[in-house]
Order: structure tokens, then C-alpha cells, then sequence
């Protein structure tokens, strides 16, 4: 049985240009007689069909995009969703959103629900069980039937789109760095698994700070939290053990949770023990002592994300011969709250 092929493959074994190979099958006259002859004969003999979906998309726009986040309890990913929406509905785009929860299988059969002809692109952050897997074929079977694609926040470099990141580990360096200017010299990291691409930026920048400060690294101040596997006995017993004055945290759960576990040890915060997290949510502004943040400015992220998809949507994606694809980083800022030291 012959592989399935698409207009990218016979472009690709033929070496023309996309556009060409489009061309061709339609029996455009812009096209010569000789390359006509060659791509059709080539198709059918690969068996190759137009994909309807594509060909839908191009000719009949839906107006719809649809957004794939890994949850709802992250603060982050509602304002990235905010963003999104309201940059869409101003060009006259309606969102779809779907939930993956951070499994694999659920973040591909949303795919497959959505690329049915029903919306004009996607928009996503990889689910915990996706960046695992290291598996990206479902979001290079949506791009090959020229479907376009923005990845925020949680990134591959596997598959060919445009993104929208934050400068993550510049911005741990900076978090870690203010620390250290204030006398803090034992600084524990909280961070996930290192298959999170964010989570792995921000220890780059933790670790960076510390040797750029000519401070030790050490390894039993670095707490690894499993992903949803008991991470709050696990956190808990971590701070009984380490003699820390200062912690900083890749999410702001982490960090609330971390400063109720110092507090019940009798720790004062920032006296004590100083505290930064990730994200700028409503746990950041509501916690006691409230948390310094580092802002990721997930409105701005969404509504980068969201112009980018309409860009390419409306610029003819089908016929882009090499597509370029783009890479924003939006800058974060660190937001000064009670739970570090002022000035």
C-alpha cells in the first residue's frame, strides 16, 4: 500500500515550490506543460487526494480558531485565553476552546475534533503528557494539510510554527539575582519536571544567577515536583530538611504553597525566608503575605498569539511557497509584593 502523500512531500521529491505543485494539479496554465505532466504523474502515482479540509479552509473561511490549553486552574492560561478572545472577536473571529488537561490522547482527539473543516486555525500550549511523550506527529498532521498553528508558552522546536514565549530564563536570572542583591545567600528552586521546556529555561536562569554571583550550587536545594503526584507532602518534607533563606518557584502555586509550609514551620516571610513565583495571578495578590511575581503578561501573549494565527490565516497559507515562521518574546517584569525585601 502506497503512503499517503501531501502537497509538501511531492513538492519536497519533485523540488518545486508548494504553490507549483498546487498549480499543477489544477492544470494552471501559469504552469508548463513538461512540470504539469511530471507533478500529475507523480501524484497519481502516490495516490494522492486534495485534502478537504485544506481545501475548505482556503476557499470558505469559517471565521473560528480554536484554542487548546492544558487547564483551567493555572491563572496564566484564563489571561492568555482573554487575550486571545479579544483580539479575535475584534477582527471578526470567533474562539472554540478545549481543555486537554494535560494528556496526550486528549490533546489529539480535541485536534481531530477541531481540523474537521470547522475552524481556520489553532492556537495552543503542550499538555504535560505531550511534552513527555516527546510525540508531535498530530500537530505536524494539522500543518502538512495547511492548517496554521501558534504555540504559546510550552514549545517544541519539533514542529515547524510560528510561537509566542516569554524571555523565561531571563527573567528566573533576574528574580534569583534580586535576591541575592539583598543579602540571600541559600536560594532553594521549586520547579517541575524537566520535560515542562518553560520549567527547564527558568532553572537555566536560577543556575545562572548563582555562578554569576560566585554562590555554590547545590543540588539539595533543588526540588524536581513530579507532576500531580502527591507535590504537597513532597514540598512539605523538602522544606523540614533544607536550611534556606530565600526560594523561588515556576508557578505560583508552588510558591503560595511553599510559603504555608514555611509559616507552619514559624519561618517569617520575607524575614526570614524571601519568596518569588511565576505567573502574577489572583493566589499572587490575595496570598498572606502577598507574592512577589514574576508577570508573565498572559493577556499580551494571547493577543500576540491571536495575531500572528489571523496574519496567517489571511495571508493565503496554502500558497506561501516557504513559509517564515516567527518566534515573539514577550518580556516579563517582576512585580514587588510583601513577600520579599522592599527597595
Amino acid at each position: 500500500m502506497k503512503r499517503k502523500i501531501t502537497l509538501k512531500d511531492i513538492a519536497r521529491e519533485l523540488d518545486v515550490s508548494i504553490s507549483t505543485v498546487s498549480k499543477a494539479l489544477k492544470n494552471s496554465d501559469e504552469i508548463s506543460r513538461d512540470t504539469k505532466e511530471k507533478i500529475q504523474a507523480f501524484a497519481r502515482l502516490y495516490n494522492y487526494r486534495p485534502n478537504n479540509i485544506a481545501i475548505s479552509l482556503k476557499n470558505k473561511r469559517t471565521k473560528n480558531i480554536g484554542v487548546i490549553i492544558p487547564d483551567i486552574v493555572h491563572h496564566f492560561f484564563t489571561t492568555v485565553f482573554r487575550g486571545i478572545e479579544k483580539y479575535a472577536n475584534g477582527c471578526g473571529y470567533n474562539v472554540i476552546a478545549c481543555i486537554s488537561d494535560e494528556s496526550f490522547d486528549k490533546e489529539v482527539i480535541n485536534m481531530e475534533m477541531l481540523a474537521n473543516g470547522s475552524i481556520d486555525g489553532f492556537i495552543m500550549a503542550l499538555s504535560a503528557g505531550t511534552q513527555l511523550k516527546k510525540d508531535y506527529n498530530h500537530l505536524k498532521q494539522v500543518t502538512d494539510q495547511g492548517i496554521p498553528l501558534v504555540l504559546f508558552d510550552r514549545v517544541t522546536d519539533e514542529v515547524a510554527c510560528d510561537k509566542v514565549v516569554i524571555n523565561d530564563a531571563e527573567a528566573a536570572y533576574l528574580a534569583v539575582k534580586k535576591m541575592i542583591q539583598h543579602g540571600r545567600k541559600r536560594i532553594a528552586l521549586l520547579t517541575s519536571e524537566a520535560h515542562f521546556n518553560v520549567s527547564e529555561k527558568r532553572a537555566e536562569g536560577y543556575y545562572k544567577a548563582l555562578k554569576e554571583h560566585n554562590l555554590p550550587i547545590d543540588e539539595e536545594l533543588v526540588l524536581v515536583l513530579p507532576h500531580m503526584y502527591d507535590e504537597e507532602k513532597i514540598s512539605e518534607r523538602f522544606f523540614q530538611q533544607v536550611d534556606i533563606d530565600a526560594v523561588l518557584c515556576v508557578n505560583e502555586i508552588y510558591a503560595v504553597r511553599s510559603m504555608r509550609h514555611l509559616q507552619n514551620q514559624g519561618k517569617r516571610i520575607p524575614e526570614d525566608v524571601a519568596v518569588i513565583g511565576f505567573t502574577d495571578g489572583i493566589l499572587s495578590r490575595l496570598a498572606s503575605p502577598s507574592l512577589t511575581s514574576v508577570a508573565q503578561h498572559g493577556e499580551l501573549m494571547g493577543e500576540t498569539a491571536a495575531r500572528l494565527l489571523v496574519d496567517r490565516i489571511e495571508a493565503d497559507y496554502q500558497d506561501l511557497e516557504e513559509p517564515v515562521y516567527r518566534t515573539e518574546v514577550i518580556r516579563a517584569s517582576i512585580v514587588e509584593r510583601e513577600s520579599t525585601d522592599s527597595t
